[in-house]
C-alpha cells in the first residue's frame, strides 16, 4: 500500500473505525477492503462516494466535490474499489472487474461503515460508482442514493440502457446530470421513466460538470451549486 503509505492512511480495524466515526472523527484510515478518507461533519448526513472507472478518489471532480459538500454540512467516506488499488501499485491503467463484483465490494463497506449509533449512510458517487451504488440500493436498499454523472448509456449508444434495475430503487435518489452528458443528456433524460427520482441538471455541464467557456461558468461553480442541492435533498429526506 505504498501509494497510500505515502498519503497517511492510517492501518485500523473495522471496530476502530465505527469508534472514530461515532466519535466525529475524521481521517485517512486502511481498512480490510481498502483506503476511507472521512471529510466533513454529518450535519445533514453522511455520503458514501464511489469514484468512476477511470480515476480515483484523488481526481479534480472528486476532489472538489468532497471539499464542497463539506461546505455544506454532508461528511463524505470515500473509499477506492480493490482493481484501482491495483492500478496504484502497478502504476499502469486497467478495466474494472465485472460490476456485481464491484457491488459486492461496496456491500462489504457498507457493512464496514453501518452502525446504530451513526447517522444512515447514504450510497452515490461518480459515474459507474453511483451505478454501483444504484445496483446495491436496488438490491438491499439504502438511506438515499446520490447519483453524480450517472452513466445512462454508453457514449454513442442511447439505446443500451442501463435502467433495468431503477423499478426496484425504493430510497430517495437524486440526480445530479451536466445537460451535456454524452452519459445521458437533457433530452434524453427527458424520455427516460425514473420513477420518483429527482433529476437536477447543470446547465452546460458535461461528464465532469465542465461547461463551455462562452457560458461564462465554471466547474467550481457547477459543483459548489450539485453540492448545495445534494445538502438540501438529504436534510429534506433525514
Amino acid at each position: 500500500m505504498s501509494y497510500y503509505a505515502a498519503q497517511d492512511y492510517e492501518p485500523i480495524t473495522p471496530a476502530l473505525c465505527r469508534e472514530r466515526l461515532a466519535a466525529g472523527q475524521l481521517g485517512r484510515w486502511w481498512l480490510p477492503d481498502g483506503p476511507l478518507e472521512v471529510r466533513g461533519e454529518a450535519r445533514e448526513g453522511r455520503l458514501l462516494m464511489v469514484h468512476g472507472a477511470g480515476s480515483g478518489q484523488d481526481s479534480t471532480f472528486l476532489e472538489g466535490c468532497r471539499d464542497a459538500l463539506a461546505e455544506h454540512g454532508v461528511q463524505t467516506l470515500a473509499i477506492e474499489f480493490a482493481y484501482m488499488q491495483q492500478m496504484r501499485r502497478e502504476a499502469r491503467r486497467r478495466p474494472p472487474p465485472r460490476i456485481d463484483r464491484l457491488v459486492e465490494e461496496l456491500k462489504r463497506w457498507c457493512d464496514t461503515l453501518t452502525h446504530s449509533s451513526l447517522p444512515p449512510l447514504w450510497l452515490g458517487g461518480k459515474s459507474m460508482g453511483g451505478r454501483v451504488a444504484s445496483l446495491l440500493a436496488a438490491r438491499d436498499d439504502a438511506a438515499g442514493l446520490i447519483l453524480c454523472g450517472y452513466p445512462f448509456h454508453p457514449p454513442g449508444k442511447p439505446d443500451s440502457l442501463r435502467l433495468s434495475h431503477w423499478p426496484l430503487i425504493a430510497c430517495p435518489t437524486l440526480v445530479v446530470q451536466g445537460s451535456r452528458d454524452l452519459f445521458g443528456s437533457r433530452e434524453e433524460i427527458a424520455g427516460y421513466d425514473l420513477g420518483s427520482a429527482r433529476v437536477n441538471l447543470l446547465e452546460d455541464g458535461d461528464h465532469d460538470w465542465r461547461p463551455r467557456r462562452a457560458s461564462g461558468r465554471t466547474q467550481a461553480s457547477l459543483i459548489d451549486e450539485a453540492a448545495e442541492v445534494i445538502a438540501a435533498f438529504m436534510a429534506e429526506h433525514a
